[in-house]
């Protein structure tokens, strides 16, 4: 079920395409709902696809695509392909445990612990990745081949990927990836900086997902990449 602000972002949306065939503006739809600031109309979008009711065409400014209606679960557009897109799950700092039924207790032992290896910059650089703070334990399911880690989000350069201030990142490490890809990428062995990559050539491109911020072009032995984005966790 989708909230009042949701509701109304996706209809604006989806009039939008019907009469124009080209999505709103940012601007636009903050305008169109009264928003004070385009972060809001991020987390609609965010909120939006994570529940199937549009997608974000990659490679493409501004291209939003309506897959269902509130009313209908019916896609609104056969092209159900998508390229990867975090995973997100709600924290659950704080709360009370419930008693859990046998198929609850199976599902936990599928848990695995995973380090909290300190703050990633997705704005500002920060320094070299800290040494482990604590663990946390993910679902199987959330994860990939491979050893994994964890990171805390500081900063805004990738929300329009999704990501935002103080979520956490769940990585794979490995030392190679692909253009497209979302890595950890350690700049100089000093700072440590959560961004796209792209492979231009000999150089390395690294790319915010917020037009606020340019894209940093480094030789390849000034960048090592520590790994890659495989799932995300934010806390309400």
């Amino acid at each position: 079920m989708l909230t009042k602000k949701q509701s109304e972002l996706l209809r604006f949306i989806h009039e939008r395409l019907k009469e124009t065939g080209v999505p709103p503006s940012f601007d636009e739809m903050k305008d169109a709902l009264d928003l004070r600031s385009k972060s809001g109309i991020h987390r609609l979008i965010l909120a939006l696809e994570e529940r199937g009711f549009i997608r974000r065409l990659p490679n493409r400014a501004r291209a939003l695509e309506v897959l269902r209606l509130p009313e209908s679960s019916t896609p609104a557009s056969p092209n159900r392909n998508r390229k990867f897109s975090p995973s997100v799950i709600e924290g659950n700092l704080g709360r009370v445990r419930p008693l859990m039924n046998p198929n609850e207790e199976e599902a936990e032992r599928l848990l695995v612990a995973i380090p909290v290896m300190g703050r990633i910059a997705a704005g500002t650089p920060i320094t070299a990745l800290q040494s482990r703070s604590h663990t946390i334990s993910l679902p199987q399911d959330m994860l990939s081949t491979g050893e994994h880690y964890a990171l805390e989000v500081r900063g805004d350069s990738m929300i329009e990927a999704g990501i935002f201030d103080s979520d956490l990142v769940v990585i794979r490490k490995q030392d190679t990836a692909e253009t497209g890809d979302i890595i950890v990428a350690l700049i100089d062995d000093e700072e440590a900086t959560l961004k796209r990559l792209r492979k231009r050539g000999a150089s390395i491109a690294l790319e915010a997902a917020n037009p606020a911020y340019e894209t940093r072009i480094f030789g390849p032995d000034r960048v090592n990449i520590q790994g890659k984005l495989v799932s995300l966790i934010r806390k309400y």
